[in-house]
């Protein structure tokens, strides 16, 4: 049998772990079969984005189109989409194909403080992609930025979700790493409440790109057929282990183990 195939739609990674790159391994580490269409070109390493070069609109559209036209695509992960006509773009070629599994990771800054999304582009998605969303992945920034309010707790977490939800997503994981304390709880809001997701905080500076690997991790889950809480439970083991087994590669927050759990070994 054919594995699930997944599309991701992001920003490449000149290796740091982020972007395309994360999404690839995770996908393909999950069993699947991962494809892609590029929004932006950076040029990136473990301490910075140093330039980004982004993709006419249309090119984007057509690398999606392209998938489309010759795979059967399970699941759909969006990440830094950079500019409001690829957000329409990328919108207008999902929507009329009524894609299953659509994960939008809002990607809006990078963690060396990039801007991986513009102010118009955030409008155009809360308008034009998030309400076609299974489910969005913000972190707290993102989170505070789309429900336009100041996060300092789980229970504001839970809030910011249900506000999210109002844009017409069908559902909101906000991620709980930035807040303060011993552990990292994640939290999914859905119209039928919020289920909470505790974990330990991870002491490692292999951070990099493990919002874009949730984000995969979660839409592959979604492609082989888990619901979306299991989907979410297993999205952060996936991550966590990523974390805990990364490789001790570049000067700064450096990539974690896409394979940690797939009996790939790392020589």
């Amino acid at each position: 049998m054919a594995p699930r195939q997944v599309l991701s739609i992001a920003g490449s990674d000149s290796g740091a772990g982020a972007g395309l790159q994360a999404d690839l391994k995770t996908i393909h580490a999950h069993g699947c079969y991962a494809l892609t269409a590029v929004t932006a070109v950076t040029a990136q390493n473990t301490l910075t984005i140093t330039r980004s070069h982004t993709l006419p609109a249309d090119i984007v559209k057509a690398q999606i189109d392209a998938a489309f036209e010759d795979f059967d695509i399970a699941a759909v992960k969006t990440g830094m989409l950079a500019t409001a006509a690829i957000v329409e773009s990328v919108a207008t070629a999902l929507i009329d194909r009524l894609v299953p599994n659509l994960v939008v990771d809002p990607a809006m800054v990078s963690k060396s403080g990039f801007p991986l999304l513009n102010e118009p582009a955030i409008e155009a998605l809360k308008i034009e992609l998030i309400p076609a969303a299974t489910v969005i992945t913000p972190n707290l920034y993102e989170a505070e930025v789309l429900a336009n309010m100041e996060i300092l707790s789980e229970e504001d977490m839970k809030v910011a979700g249900r506000r999210i939800l109002d844009l017409g997503c069908g559902a909101v994981v906000v991620k709980g790493g930035h807040l303060s304390g011993a552990g990292v709880t994640d939290v999914l809001v859905t119209p039928d409440g919020a289920h909470e997701y505790p974990g330990d905080r991870i002491e490692s500076a292999a951070t990099h790109g493990v919002g874009c690997t949730f984000a995969s991790a979660l839409a592959t889950q979604l492609a082989l057929g888990s619901d979306l809480p299991e989907a979410v439970r297993a999205a952060k083991d996936y991550t966590s282990g990523a974390i805990r087994n990364a490789p001790d590669l570049g000067k700064g927050p450096g990539p974690t183990d896409h394979f940690w759990k797939y009996g790939v070994t790392r020589r």
